[in-house]
């Protein structure tokens, strides 16, 4: 019977994490731009072409149609389809990992991943990380505190305090020293309540991972804006999507990497 269980959620996750995939990708793009996400219904931005139900079964209809709108054969951008199979996967992830040690930090897992996406992309497009995904984190980060089986209520409740009052330091030293603001509002209270979600072990976990991933990414990227324009030291480069995936990674192996690494620096 608990095998038959386990078969159910992971079907469960596959279907319904494709679906909210789905979804995902209208709020990526009606939130920033202050639209209804249910209101009206999915249409192509170009045309206004009304999409029908056979439109928008996630990834198939993508595959069906070409990558191409039905109306105006405008060329849709592979992000949806790619957005709709990440979230699937970290559901299905979910379910691997936490599900047969906790079922309700299994579910917190993977809704904060899918809020993890949204801000993932929207930051990349708009430079913004809205507060509206920050709370909802932030109730997981709660919820997260009773249910994780890997660490301790008071391992998140450091990680909530240590992740707001780091960052904003860091925040405040760079503005003093440079004049301009290095970390935005939004990044200092995502890795708050990222703390919160995690515990502090896995918090500056996923803080290293981003902080490394982010130094070669930038500056690979400054060297070829300055290339092209001359200048690649004034552009602003969003960090939330470094920052989301670093807290994926932790929140996902951050247990397993810790203790490999304690393993090694221990033997």
């Amino acid at each position: 019977m608990d095998v038959y269980y386990l078969v159910v959620a992971y079907v469960f996750a596959g279907l319904f994490g494709i679906c909210i995939g789905s979804f995902l990708n209208v709020v990526i793009y009606r939130v920033p731009n202050g639209m209804s996400v249910a209101f009206p219904g999915s249409h192509c931005p170009k045309c206004g072409y009304q999409l029908k139900w056979y439109d928008n079964i996630p990834v198939l209809s993508y595959l069906m149609l070409g990558g191409k709108c039905r109306g105006c054969k405008e060329r849709i951008s592979p992000r949806y389809a790619t957005v709709e199979l990440a979230n699937m996967l970290l559901w299905l992830l979910s379910v691997a990992l936490f599900w047969e040690r906790s079922i309700v930090f299994a579910c917190v897992a993977a809704f904060a991943s899918s809020l993890m996406i949204c801000v993932f992309y929207i930051d990349i497009d708009h430079k913004l990380v809205f507060d509206r995904f920050v709370i909802m984190i932030g109730v997981l980060g709660i919820v997260a505190v009773f249910f994780d089986p890997i660490y301790s209520w008071h391992s998140h409740l450091i990680g909530g305090v240590a992740g707001f009052v780091t960052f904003y330091l860091i925040a405040w030293g760079f503005e003093k020293l440079r004049g301009v603001e290095g970390l935005g509002g939004g990044d200092i209270k995502l890795t708050a309540v990222c703390g919160l979600l995690l515990g502090w072990e896995r918090l500056l976990l996923s803080v290293m991972i981003a902080a490394v991933s982010a130094s070669i990414v930038l500056v690979i990227l400054s060297k070829i804006a300055e290339r092209k324009s001359g200048d690649g030291s004034n552009i602003e480069y969003p960090f939330a999507p470094f920052l989301t995936s670093g807290f994926a990674i932790a929140m996902f192996f951050g247990d397993a990497i810790i203790n490999w690494y304690l393993s090694l620096i221990l033997a």
